[in-house]
């Protein structure tokens, strides 16, 4: 079964609010080798004139995977996660994210397009601030390739495979 290309359009519902903690941005921050002051002192992040630590530009990531999940559970999405393959991403920031921050994600699906063995699938995902508004949005790009089966031989072993 292949991508349902019926789903280009489709906006998923926000998902569930996620309160930005201090120690969530300072664990992030460490995962990812941050080194701004901003991310772990929040006098250091008051100074630079933010209301409480500054996540790392990526830290919207963990809000917008549960988009990404809502599209993946989806029965009438026809995708198959063990088959996606994440292309490319590209993020806009419009403000930084600071602990504090309420955030959801809402996914949609802009382009489907199959071609061959494979699917191609892109995605707008927008991270919104509940209090302040958009925070961040990233373009998402990801492959779904079609079930692979395992070769079968007739005969002699060195066979050309059949399929």
């Amino acid at each position: 079964m292949g991508v349902n290309p019926e789903i280009e359009g489709r906006v998923y519902p926000p998902t569930e609010p996620y309160l930005v903690g201090r120690e969530k941005i300072r664990g992030f921050a460490r995962a990812v080798f941050a080194t701004n002051p901003t991310s772990f002192d929040v006098d250091i992040a008051r100074a630079a004139g933010h209301a409480d630590l500054v996540a790392p530009p990526t830290f919207p990531v963990i809000v917008q995977e549960r988009a990404l999940a809502q599209l993946v559970a989806d029965p009438t999405s026809g995708i198959e996660p063990v088959n996606l393959v994440h292309s490319t991403e590209h993020a806009t920031s419009h403000r930084p994210v600071v602990a504090g921050d309420e955030l959801s994600a809402v996914l949609t699906v802009t382009h489907v397009t199959s071609g061959g063995p494979h699917t191609l699938l892109v995605g707008q995902r927008a991270v919104i601030e509940l209090h302040h508004g958009r925070a961040d949005r990233r373009v998402l790009v990801v492959h779904q390739r079609l079930e692979r089966r395992p070769l079968q031989r007739q005969g002699d072993p060195t066979a050309a495979p059949v399929a």
